[in-house]
């Protein structure tokens, strides 16, 4: 977002500390509420768009709970991923597979559009409160670049607890996915009113996965812009280094809560009325699949996250800036 030529007084008026701290803070996307919800808000839909059939891949895979990878036998393995992945379409031709991998769209765009919103247009009103308040404590406690690098992955994870309130939206997302004859014959409305707290399910493993995993996301964002030399004497980011920054932040946010992002799904997958608590699902988790069992999705995910938050940072942060200009 370019902001180099703007010459009207209230810019000339800012102060070099607060440029500074404008400028070391890469993932910051400043500018009026308006613009923040817009921007954000298309970012969320378009990423929806595109992406939702590999998030719904990986939400499958996360929900198997038996071994599909066969060593000794490629031809099983395929078998096993083809009905884990497609489930009753396992046996329709490509349109139909392809079909069934758009189930929850509704659920999903609303929380996709809501989170969206919520974490790029909150991080930075948290981070902005963060840098005035702790700024210098930070900065002479652990210099400049980390201490700045810090406060962005800090208000990044405070942030990403609080997404725990659009947990029902998520969680019905989850049950479209991966057990959609929970939903069957059922209205929005209805299950809301009948289920209430239960689609809270959950809150605690989700605030435990947020937290580390938004402060990998911000934090190494910022990090990767800080190696790079953006941020420093007013050097602002190409697309490139949008992009290997965003890049550097998913996987580190990702391959950091993938464990609790297993086992959330599980939670969110039974049924409302019967349901298991996060231990005894990782206890059965141990036993009957080991180790890996909490990294099941995670390559998926991964292959996927780049150009997902590559994308979604560019169209939020690039629109965000035409709209400060338009409802100037």
């Amino acid at each position: 977002m370019n902001t180099s030529n703007q010459s009207n007084p209230p810019v000339a008026k800012q102060t070099s500390s607060s440029s500074n701290m404008m400028a070391a803070s890469p993932v910051h996307m400043s500018g009026k509420a308006e613009a923040r919800i817009i921007g954000s808000a298309v970012a969320g839909i378009s990423e929806l768009a595109l992406f939702h059939p590999v998030d719904t891949v990986a939400k499958r895979l996360m929900s198997t709970e038996t071994k599909f990878i066969v060593l000794n036998s490629p031809s099983q393995t395929a078998t096993n991923l083809n009905h884990a992945i497609f489930k009753t379409s396992a046996a329709e031709g490509f349109a139909g597979k392809f079909m069934s991998l758009f189930p929850g769209i509704g659920f999903g765009a609303a929380y996709k559009i809501l989170q969206r919103v919520y974490k790029f247009g909150g991080q930075p009103v948290v981070l902005d409160y963060m840098t005035k308040k702790y700024g210098a404590d930070f900065d002479e406690r652990f210099g400049h670049k980390t201490g700045r690098t810090l406060l962005s992955a800090t208000s990044g994870s405070l942030i990403g607890i609080g997404e725990v309130v659009l947990l029902p939206l998520d969680a019905l997302k989850v049950k479209a996915q991966t057990a959609p004859e929970q939903l069957q014959g059922r209205g929005v409305v209805n299950i809301f009113m009948q289920e209430g707290f239960t689609l809270y399910r959950g809150a605690g493993l989700t605030a435990m996965r947020n937290a580390p995993g938004s402060f990998a996301l911000f934090g190494g964002n910022t990090a990767a812009k800080s190696a790079m030399g953006v941020g420093e004497d007013g050097v602002r980011a190409t697309w490139t280094q949008d992009a290997i920054a965003s890049c550097v932040g998913a996987v580190a946010s990702i391959t950091v809560a993938q464990p609790l992002d297993v086992i959330k799904t599980r939670i969110q997958k039974r049924p409302f009325d019967s349901p298991e608590s996060g231990m005894t699902i990782f206890r059965r988790l141990m036993q009957n699949e080991g180790l890996g069992g909490l990294f099941k999705g995670l390559t998926p995910k991964i292959i996927v996250v780049g150009p997902k938050l590559i994308f979604s940072f560019t169209v939020a942060q690039h629109l965000i800036g035409y709209f400060e200009q338009v409802l100037k």
